[in-house]
């Protein structure tokens, strides 16, 4: 458990900044900058004004920015920047008045109070339950390993060109991603470029009728979702986060249940990655999964939509199991399978193709690989390797994931087999996500480090880039 007060963990929660009061506002140093019109001296001043003070890395996670960038912006003869859409949206964060820029903008002081924490505080009780709840589970994940549901795929429906171009756009980035990770070439460049000069003029265009403009913000709610995860896929997790931030509250706007269930889903999905890597704040990571995938079963139960009420359930199962919280976790994975035994093919949208019994299996083996059931853990692992074509970068994912199941069962000759094709894969694949998979499986064989075996997987890795135990 975290031993933040309960309104540090919310604020870390929504990974924003807190709103200050209008004294704060009112600060010399904060009153210059801004006549200054200087947005890289703001950032000093507010951090400085700030009690208590705000380091750069807390800041730049805030705005969607690395501590080096706001380093650079703050430093003394940096340039002011110019970019309005970037000016916007760091004032935004930060919950600036309105009136005291140079520049216009397009939130309210209200909306600027963050939707994310808004949306998961409403379970905050509800977890403290499933915390203390039994779970009496057998059996769990029987009818998984037994059934292979196709895929499911929307019906198609009348669009406007915007649109259309827009998911078309998003389909490809998406294909290339899966296939080849996000770090394939001019990746990030290629979609932030886009983004900023073609679907962003579409969402301020004012003109669209209602549902000619819920159709592109949900339409550009997934476009920033694929963005967020070729982010995340590179390693740059807070650009990553700020693009599901965004993602999240077009689909708000879109008034689309299933995709603000999708956003916080993914939210959850980051907050587990965190915190199984070295994190100093792993704990708040571990809440950050759990409270997460509490919203997004929430907000999937409105959609209707049992894949998503599946895969919520699960992703709660796994923050519980990082957490060691085996009852809760148990209890989820069961609402989880129940779930998924009302899947039908082809009952939801386009871009939940990717739900089937593979991807669902995978969540279960990292489930109960941690929450130290690795024999099981094998088994859906095992599973999850059915999965369809042109997922590349899942299947070097779910090998590796093979692996340490074994490794931890003390199976040193399967899992080194297993290990050497996910580094095979590797090579065709560019993700610093796989690199960490794959790094976790040499942890994992980290005791058998003097077996032959072990140090040829060792050697191999090397060679691949993957750091290794000393």
């Amino acid at each position: 458990m975290s031993n933040h007060c309960g309104p540090c963990v919310r604020l870390l929660i929504s990974n924003e900044a807190q709103p200050q009061p209008d004294s704060f506002w009112e600060a010399e140093s904060i009153r210059a900058a801004l006549k200054a019109r200087h947005f890289g001296r703001l950032f000093a001043c507010y951090r400085r004004e700030s009690h208590p003070h705000v380091s750069q890395a807390a800041l730049g996670r805030w705005v969607g920015l690395t501590q080096a960038q706001v380093s650079r912006l703050e430093a003394p003869g940096a340039r002011p920047p110019s970019n309005l859409l970037n000016l916007e949206r760091w004032a935004k964060a930060l919950h600036v008045p309105s009136a005291l820029l140079w520049f216009s903008v397009s939130y309210t002081p209200e909306e600027s109070a963050g939707s994310v924490v808004a949306v998961s505080l409403e379970h905050v009780q509800r977890r403290q339950f499933l915390k203390t709840a039994g779970a009496g589970v057998t059996a769990i994940g029987a009818s998984l390993l037994g059934t292979t549901p196709a895929a499911a795929v929307g019906p198609s429906k009348p669009r406007s060109t915007d649109v259309e171009i827009v998911r078309d756009m998003t389909a490809t980035f998406r294909r290339l991603d899966n296939r080849f990770g996000g770090g394939h070439s001019r990746a990030t460049t290629t979609i932030t470029n886009y983004l900023t000069s073609t679907v962003t003029p579409m969402l301020n265009d004012t003109s669209r009728k209602a549902a000619a403009r819920d159709e592109l913000f949900a339409a550009a709610a997934e476009l920033h979702q694929v963005a967020g995860w070729i982010a995340y896929d590179i390693g740059n997790a807070a650009i990553g986060q700020q693009y599901l931030r965004d993602a999240l509250k077009l689909s708000q706007d879109a008034g689309d249940d299933a995709l603000e269930a999708e956003m916080l889903a993914a939210m959850s999905h980051h907050a587990a990655f965190a915190a199984m890597s070295e994190h100093r704040a792993f704990d708040v990571a571990r809440e950050v999964a759990v409270d997460m995938a509490l919203a997004a079963r929430q907000t999937a139960k409105r959609s209707g939509l049992v894949a998503l009420q599946a895969e919520a359930a699960v992703l709660e199962a796994h923050g519980h199991a990082l957490q060691q919280n085996a009852p809760a976790c148990l209890a989820a994975l069961r609402e989880a399978e129940r779930a998924f035994e009302r899947f039908t093919p082809g009952a939801g949208p386009a871009w939940l193709n990717y739900f089937d019994s593979a991807y669902l299996s995978a969540k279960f083996a990292h489930t109960f690989r941690d929450l130290g059931r690795p024999a099981e853990a094998e088994q859906f692992a095992r599973r999850s390797l059915s999965m369809s074509d042109g997922y590349d970068r899942g299947r070097l994912f779910n090998t590796a994931l093979l692996a340490s199941t074994l490794a931890d069962q003390g199976r040193v000759d399967e899992a080194c087999a297993e290990a050497r094709r996910a580094v095979e894969m590797s090579e065709h694949v560019r993700s610093i996500r796989g690199g960490a998979y794959l790094a976790d499986v040499g942890r994992r064989l980290a005791p058998y480090r003097t077996d032959h075996r072990v140090r040829s997987v060792y050697a191999q890795m090397g060679a691949a880039g993957v750091p290794t135990p000393a």
